[in-house]
């Protein structure tokens, strides 16, 4: 038998306050480089949220999460 995934290769993460999720989006691509997707594209429970593609090597996740550390950048 073929079972089903239990995962994605993608990680949802709310928003910082004070943010929605393309003025995050924006935020971060203009001050670190980050390139994640917004929450609301993917319709309108998605609002609140980035997305976070798993798909890149390891060191460059490391390295966009050090990147967020620096502006001190906190979650929900």
């Amino acid at each position: 038998d073929i079972q089903p995934p239990k995962a994605t290769f993608y990680v949802w993460i709310p928003v910082p306050k004070n943010y929605n999720s393309i003025s995050f989006t924006n935020f971060l691509l203009e001050k670190t480089g980050i390139v994640v997707s917004p929450g609301i594209g993917f319709g309108e429970y998605g609002e609140g949220y980035i997305r976070f593609s798993l798909t890149t090597n390891e060191k460059q996740f490391i390295k966009a999460i050090n990147k967020m550390k620096e502006l001190n950048i906190r979650f929900n």
